[in-house]
């Protein structure tokens, strides 16, 4: 699964620590889901996708073989 966190970061101009902060995880956590070492639970997903205000679909992407 790949994932936009990076991209819409920039949009909204916040760091991965306050990214954090808004979604009650550590930086460390953005870091690997950014790096696509870590997918987020649900939970975790649906809370990023709230900070964006989009839908999950739009910021995670199932690939081929997910």
């Amino acid at each position: 699964m790949k994932n936009n966190i990076r991209v819409e970061r920039a949009i909204k101009n916040i760091t991965q620590a306050e990214l954090a902060e808004q979604v009650q995880v550590s930086r460390q956590t953005i870091n690997t889901i950014e790096s696509n070492k870590y997918v987020p639970s649900t939970i975790l997903a649906l809370k990023i996708g709230r900070v964006f205000g989009k839908p999950v679909e739009d910021i995670f992407v199932l690939e081929e073989g997910d």
